[in-house]
């Protein structure tokens, strides 16, 4: 994977914690300090969910060598697909604000739940890079840090900017998700040049 292809990937997987940092930004504003113990807690989670599901696809690639490609593009299709219907659904404001102020009430498990929620689509992005055999140590780190540095934005910028920019965070990482599964899928079938 190109340098480039593993910036967009940990973008893409950032969107969400992103997003969702936003919204406890725009709840509740955090000191600098605040912020980066949050930041930090989406950003490990968001790294130890690929290492999970690269674990699980190897153990499986040696069933699915034939269709990897295939594999890598659904996964990361249904993923991107995902985070664009999120981002489009229409918001249900009383229900919105009403889990807002109970995840706020919950501290440290609400955060750790939010950043496990938020991090679930990236364990299925590493059931695909065991299937291409992808340098998962660095990506996963990528992922992490890219996580750690948007999730810790969003908390500080939450208040000020909404949770609009959010959608449209995860809108564009939505689309990048798919566009990347469409590239690794061209590239293994032999339209594009690898």
């Amino acid at each position: 994977m190109t340098p480039v292809a593993i910036a967009i990937l940990s973008l893409s997987m950032s969107a969400d914690a992103f997003a969702a940092a936003i919204g406890r930004g725009a709840q509740h504003r955090p000191t600098l300090p605040q912020a980066l113990r949050s930041g930090l807690v989406f950003g490990v989670i968001e790294a130890i969910t690929p290492l999970i599901g690269f674990a699980l696809g190897v153990a499986a690639a040696g069933f699915v060598e034939a269709v990897d490609h295939w594999i890598a593009f659904g996964l990361l299709g249904a993923v991107g697909g995902k985070m664009i219907w999120e981002a489009l659904k229409p918001d249900d404001g009383a229900d919105e604000e009403a889990e807002a102020k109970k995840a706020a009430s919950r501290g440290l498990i609400a955060l750790v739940a939010t950043a496990v929620g938020t991090s679930i689509d990236a364990g299925a992005v590493g059931v695909g890079l065991a299937l291409l055999g992808e340098n998962i140590w660095l990506i996963a780190a990528c992922i992490g840090a890219t996580t750690f540095a948007l999730a810790t934005l969003g908390l500080l910028i939450g208040k000020a900017a909404g949770a609009q920019l959010g959608k449209i965070v995860e809108l564009i990482g939505g689309v990048a998700l798919i566009a990347l599964g469409l590239k690794i899928l061209m590239e293994h079938l032999g339209v594009l040049a690898i």
